[in-house]
């Protein structure tokens, strides 16, 4: 299904603001997705006290999943189809697939502050950032960065990712939309939004790689220390 990404601000706000009035709130945020920002999306599972949506006895993770990959709309998908969609789950929450449009790197909170400021400062590109309520901050970069990120880390001088807290998040993974609530815990919110004006072009890893390491290791040894 073909879709377009462009246009004046002006627009793209006028657009967007009547998808919010003239949808449920999780319709209007699934529609911009598919059709402001061009990322599939699928309805996710809530929690509440503990027990989850999919009604599974034990669920391991309680509104922090997709109810069903069948129901995958796929980019460009219009707000009347997604309506339709949610009306067979009412009050679902907004998931993201990774792997096709993005892939997300994911640090503390703390560290994916710094870095933004830090790649802001030198004039680096970075793409939209996400915080989640468990405080973590999700870097979206270009696709390939799971498979990618212990050959960039070796080169930048680092080789055990997960002592610097540091990982990567590819196909086959899912990540709850802004401004949705994760696991009963909270909202997932944008530190950095993607652009109204523009198409979403997330960078490469490479480009962010070295700063997100950097400011992760001296953050562990502040810890320690």
């Amino acid at each position: 299904m073909g879709f377009a990404i462009g246009g004046s601000r002006t627009m793209r706000e006028l657009a967007r603001g009547g998808l919010r009035r003239a949808h449920p709130p999780e319709c209007a945020v699934a529609a911009e997705f598919t059709r402001l920002w061009g990322w599939d999306v699928v309805p996710g599972a809530r929690a509440a006290g503990g027990s989850c949506s999919c009604g599974r006895r034990g669920c391991p993770t309680p509104g922090a999943h997709p109810l069903d990959l069948d129901a995958r709309l796929p980019a460009g998908t219009g707000p009347d189809e997604v309506a339709r969609a949610w009306a067979e789950v009412p009050g679902a929450s907004v998931m993201l697939p990774v792997g096709r449009a993005f892939d997300i790197l994911e640090v503390s909170a703390v560290v994916g502050a710094r870095a933004l400021a830090r790649l802001e400062r030198m004039g680096l590109p970075s793409g939209p950032v996400m915080v989640t309520p468990r405080g973590r901050a999700l870097f979206l970069v270009a696709p390939g960065a799971a498979k990618e990120l212990p050959r960039l880390l070796y080169r930048t001088g680092w080789d055990h990712p997960l002592a610097l807290d540091l990982t990567c998040l590819g196909p086959g993974a899912f990540v709850t939309a802004p401004p949705c609530d994760h696991g009963g815990e909270g909202p997932v919110r944008w530190l950095r939004r993607p652009p109204l004006d523009a198409p979403v072009d997330p960078p490469e890893a490479r480009l962010l790689v070295g700063t997100l390491a950097h400011l992760a290791h001296r953050s562990r040894r502040c810890r320690d220390g």
